[in-house]
């Protein structure tokens, strides 16, 4: 284990240069099955860090930028009319993905931000009454702005318990 944690930490270090500790760290949350906030200003490798771990590990990666009109549906799917069938049919959300990077968490609204909870707990959604198991693993990798930047909203204490780890890029 100590030797696939070495050569993704230096895969992960060639894109994302002096960062050895922070990429650890992110490692250490994802094998220990939790969920990690990364707290930081726009533009210090946020993205580079959560794509590069995906990509590495060989994991399935989806993104979602967080704004103030994104809806609950638009992270966990939703059930649309199929007209041939006559049948609704469920179009799964981006949140059916083993590594999903929630970029700018605290950018939207608390109710689209509370839509997490249950994944993030449970490893599964219930949508339409039909609750949905996710993919194994499955790694939420949320980034968060300062809170003086105006448009954000704080993160509900609800929301950052369900965070093995908060850490900063600097």
């Amino acid at each position: 284990m100590q030797k696939l944690i070495d050569r993704a930490v230096t895969e992960i270090g060639s894109v994302l240069l002096g960062k050895e500790t922070e990429v650890r760290l992110a490692l250490c949350c994802l094998i220990a099955r939790g969920h990690l906030l990364i707290e930081d200003l726009p533009g210090m490798g946020k993205t580079t860090l959560s794509h590069a771990l995906a990509k590495v590990l060989g994991l399935e990666y989806k993104r979602v930028q967080f704004t103030s009109d994104l809806l609950p549906a638009d992270i966990l799917g939703s059930s649309i009319f199929n007209r041939e069938t006559a049948q609704f049919q469920f179009i799964p959300g981006p949140v059916f993905t083993q590594v999903l990077l929630a970029d700018e968490i605290n950018r939207t609204t608390p109710k689209t931000q509370s839509a997490l909870l249950e994944a993030m707990e449970e490893g599964q959604v219930t949508i339409d009454g039909l609750t949905r198991e996710l993919p194994a693993p499955f790694f939420i990798i949320a980034t968060q702005n300062p809170a003086t930047q105006s448009g954000t909203y704080p993160l509900p204490e609800s929301q950052l318990d369900r965070f093995l780890m908060r850490i900063s890029l600097g």
